[in-house]
């Protein structure tokens, strides 16, 4: 993998470590909301091999991959620290759903309806349903869900690190599926079906409309009315 002069042949070297940036971005995106592109991440990933490469001393005594790994990850969590998926006020929103979703949740013991959490925000049904179709609910958990007692920010690095060799690690992600599984299965029935048809058959919002025969931004409403309740249930858990 070196040139005439000794040095690191790139082309090589990239065509070599290419699965390698494939496979961290498979395993990272795994633990990320839906919005959150695979071509991104391995576009960042193969930035982070090549700075691997430029950095790269093997008199550190380190093997490349293993440096190249940190470096990949690195550039791959980089990015999406610096995204921020969603806005402040559109998670402030998102949260006020959230709250209503609650309340009401736990005044009637039971599901509520999109006109009684319209009802409880103070909101005719049309504002309310507006208002999910701004909010586009793609998160089930964002950055300051999981901050520590001292206001760190570490959840990328917590809960998209290489846990597999950490069994606390796999036992929490196992109870967190399960937790969620249920959740989903307590949803309202057409929301089951937008969570089922986005999820597990890969279907887009389109697609998703004609199978319901309702518009694109209705699925859209439905969709982030389904991530509001799950939240509520996943910050229970």
């Amino acid at each position: 993998m070196y040139t005439a002069k000794g040095q690191l042949d790139s082309s090589s070297m990239i065509r070599q470590y290419s699965p390698l940036v494939r496979r961290l971005a498979h395993q990272m995106i795994a633990k990320l909301p839906a919005n959150v592109e695979i071509d991104d991440l391995i576009q960042v990933g193969l930035i982070g091999l090549t700075d691997a490469m430029s950095r790269f001393d093997s008199a550190q005594g380190v093997q490349f991959e293993t440096f190249a790994t940190q470096r990949i990850r690195g550039a791959m969590l980089d990015e999406l620290r610096g995204g921020d998926w969603m806005s402040r006020g559109t998670r402030r929103q998102q949260r006020e759903i959230e709250g209503a979703v609650h309340k009401v949740e736990q005044r009637l013991g039971r599901a509520p309806s999109e006109s009684e959490i319209a009802a409880e925000m103070g909101m005719s049904l049309d504002e309310y349903q507006d208002l999910l179709g701004k909010v586009r609910g793609t998160q089930l958990i964002y950055l300051e869900d999981m901050s520590g007692d001292e206001g760190d920010e570490d959840f990328l690095d917590r809960h998209v690190a290489d846990n597999a060799n950490n069994p606390m690690a796999v036992l929490q992600d196992h109870r967190m599926r399960e937790a969620l599984v249920q959740a989903i299965k307590n949803l309202p029935e057409r929301e089951q079906y937008v969570m089922s048809m986005y999820y597990e058959h890969d279907m887009n919002l389109k697609e998703i409309a004609v199978v319901l025969k309702v518009t694109e931004s209705r699925v859209c409403q439905l969709h982030s009315q389904a991530i509001a309740r799950l939240r509520v249930k996943l910050r229970e858990w």
